[in-house]
């Protein structure tokens, strides 16, 4: 019998990430760095109580995680692959450990915030 592979998990978390970042960070960009500088955007869309109001109800706080977590387990793969790329190939277990565990901690810690607002 053939040992078990956690690399579907992997990918599909490293693919909606990249999704995730594909389509928020351009918008999040232009919001923060270039309309509401240039006034194209008022400000008050950005404001603490308007922002803090997105994490009242569940779908705020499911969007939230998704945007928080998703990134991080992209990232946390793309810079894994990274180190292979370099070859860089001692020590797989240390820095899996380090950057999966890393995206794990940076879910459960937004997770346990917003279950307890």
């Amino acid at each position: 019998m053939s040992k078990r592979s956690n690399e579907p998990i992997v990918w599909s978390l490293f693919g909606a990430g990249g999704v995730v970042v594909a389509h928020t960070m351009p918008v999040l960009i232009f919001v923060t760095g270039i309309a509401v500088p240039l006034g194209l955007v008022s400000a008050d869309v950005l404001a603490y109580e308007r922002l803090a109001g997105l994490a009242d109800g569940w779908f705020g706080k499911l969007f939230l995680l998704v945007i928080i977590s998703l990134p991080l387990w992209q990232s946390a793969h793309r810079i894994f692959l990274s180190l292979h790329d370099f070859g860089i190939t001692g020590g797989e277990t240390f820095f899996r450990v380090v950057f999966y565990g890393a995206a794990l901690w940076g879910t459960l810690l937004p997770l346990f915030l917003l279950v307890g607002m």
